[in-house]
């Protein structure tokens, strides 16, 4: 706090910097800003002859005035609501477009015509003020001279036409000519300036989608107060002045709902008939056409050269391939030579040695030793190699005639040495070999008859392409097999493998060896235990072995079942009839076997499965 000139002033805090809005007008204030630019540029213009102006701008105001008596005099001051106010002023081609000095100027006009003082001075018999056409005037000019009176009335002006072009051949054709004035007229009742027109038929698309987005979402200054029922003031109580301004608000809504719908009922019509909205959607018909087209035809440019490069890949790999190939036959060529060089040059060594070792009479002094060495020579031929050939003949010939047996017999020995550790190795190979086998087969669990039989059935009734085969066969021999002896697939397999390359009477050995094993174990039975109870007709009679079921039956009895269903009367003896040589026992045993073995085939399949999942 400071003193200034004998005063204190408290400040508080700072002002900030105001902001700038821009304000665009528009409805009346619009129309208003334009008039005022009017007049300025008229003025501007026209400064020098302003007298003059003025003149013809009465002369011409009063020109625009209509000199309208007759129509004035018929007025009827109680309906003054229906009246042209616009007429009554003599305004009625300006209407809506007429400024407020306008209206001013006519009201004074007609007063100074039509006051009935005026009138009276005239001589004509003028009537009560309430009852003369004088009121219809002055009402005028309260309402058009009032900017939100004047809003109400020419909302619901008279002279303005609500109709909205229906779609029809005609108006498709003349699109411009009937829908362009309508559009204009309606821009009118804008909130947003510049209302965007209709154009032209070479407005861009753009322009097209402005305008159809902006009336649309077209924002409409009109309402309906106009023609409220009653005047609220006009209510005698509170209650009823709240009821009946109720009544309009309901009424003017339902106005300003109906007057909406007429504005989009207008844009529909004129979207469905514009041409250029049908030629823009050809456009883009034909543009995404042309890039379907252009798509297709990468794709085929993608194929084609995809196919190119498979083709020079196949053409680049068959080349070398072919030089591959080439270079092996070289290759072969080059070795089978080297080869044939190789096998003629031992042939000289070895021919060489048994000359050595003949002109030497085969370092013997009898026949017997000289048999021996002959051998020998042989040997030495066949088993040394080309080098070794060649340092023997070398040293042979390099040595004198004393010391070449010396040589010859210390190449013999070597020979026998390496000779003799070979054929140890090798039979301590074999002899390793065959222990190996030996521990394999020891380690092998041994198959019982019982047992053959369950692979037999398992092989059978899985047979290739079932998922895990020779697991679900494994896990069907644990579920039914006796011995409690725990196999794996590979070993499985190995079995099925080894039984398969035995006889065709496998089946019929596997069965006859259960049987003898069962006849004994009937043997050890005692014989009191068998003859604790009678014989009787059944165990009597041997009973009769049924034979095999074959393919064609086997698919006989599977239509069967499928002609018959469970609700067919005496179904049996039906699918017995249909499969020549079985009865009707023979029918019902082999479905029951059938429907154990699809049991069991699920069953082992289902234990796989939780194998598998754990």
């Amino acid at each position: 706090m400071a003193p200034i000139a004998g005063m204190f002033v408290e400040v508080f805090s700072t002002l900030q910097e105001f902001t700038k809005v821009q304000v665009e007008p528009v409805g009346k204030w619009f129309e208003q800003l334009q008039a005022v630019k009017e007049n300025e540029y008229s003025l501007h213009t026209n400064s020098g002859n302003s007298e003059e102006n003025e003149d013809e701008d009465v002369s011409s105001e009063d020109e625009q005035i209509e000199d309208n008596s007759d129509y004035l005099r018929r007025l009827d001051p109680k309906d003054w609501k229906n009246q042209d106010h616009y007429a009554v002023l003599g305004l009625k081609k300006k209407r809506f477009l007429a400024k407020e000095n306008e209206i001013k100027k006519a009201y004074r006009k007609k007063v100074l015509v039509h006051h009935p003082d005026k009138r009276r001075g005239a001589g004509e018999n003028v009537k009560d003020l309430d009852h003369d056409y004088f009121s219809c005037i002055t009402k005028a000019y309260e309402i058009l001279g009032n900017p939100t009176k004047r809003q109400s009335y020419d909302s619901v002006d008279p002279d303005f036409d609500d109709i909205v072009p229906s779609v029809n051949n005609y108006s498709k054709e003349h699109f411009f000519e009937v829908f362009g004035p309508i559009f204009i007229s309606n821009a009118r009742w804008s909130n947003k300036k510049p209302v965007p027109l209709l154009g032209n038929k070479d407005s861009t698309v753009e322009e097209v989608d402005a305008f159809y987005s902006f009336w649309y979402d077209f924002d409409s200054w009109r309402e309906f107060s106009y023609l409220d029922e009653e005047e609220k003031e006009k209510g005698e109580n509170r209650e009823e002045r709240k009821w009946i301004e109720k009544q309009n608000k309901i009424a003017r809504q339902k106005r300003k709902k109906d007057e909406m719908a007429r504005i989009r009922q207008l844009v529909d019509n004129a979207y469905s008939c514009d041409p250029r909205i049908m030629k823009f959607k050809e456009e883009e018909k034909q543009r995404k056409l042309a890039q379907k087209k252009a798509r297709e035809e990468a794709a085929r440019q993608k194929i084609e050269e995809d196919k190119r490069r498979r083709q020079e890949a196949l053409e680049e790999e068959q080349r070398q391939k072919e030089k591959e190939e080439e270079e092996a036959k070289l290759k072969r060529e080059k070795e089978k030579k080297e080869k044939e060089a190789l096998k003629k040059q031992q042939k000289r060594e070895k021919k060489l040695l048994q000359q050595i070792c003949e002109r030497n009479n085969y370092f013997a002094s009898d026949d017997e030793t000289k048999i021996a060495h002959l051998k020998e020579v042989d040997k030495l031929c066949n088993l040394l190699s080309l080098q070794k050939l060649q340092d023997l003949n070398a040293a042979l010939q390099k040595e004198d005639d004393s010391n070449k047996k010396n040589v010859f017999l210390l190449e013999v020995e070597s020979l026998k040495k390496q000779m003799e550790l070979e054929k140890e190795q090798l039979i301590a190979s074999a002899q390793r070999s065959s222990s190996s086998n030996d521990d394999k087969k020891a380690s092998q669990k041994p198959w019982s008859p019982a047992d053959l039989q369950l692979l037999v059935k398992g092989v059978n009734l899985f047979p290739a392409g079932t998922n895990n085969r020779w697991e679900v066969i494994v896990a069907f021999m644990e579920q039914h097999s006796t011995s409690n002896v725990k196999r794996t697939a590979k070993e499985v397999l190995a079995k099925a493998k080894e039984l398969q390359k035995r006889s065709g009477g496998l089946r019929e050995e596997i069965n006859k060896n259960a049987y003898e094993a069962l006849e004994k174990n009937q043997k050890q039975i005692p014989v009191a235990v068998k003859d604790q109870s009678a014989p009787t007709e059944r165990f009597d009679v041997p009973e009769e072995i049924p034979s095999a079921w074959t393919a064609e039956e086997q698919q006989l009895l599977e239509q069967a079942l499928k002609t018959y269903p469970n609700n067919t009367p005496e179904r049996w003896e039906k699918i017995a009839a249909c499969i020549p040589g079985r009865d009707k026992k023979d029918c019902i045993k082999r479905y029951k076997d059938l429907v154990e073995m699809v049991k069991a085939k699920k069953a082992a399949q289902a234990t796989v499965a939780t194998k598998a999942k754990k």
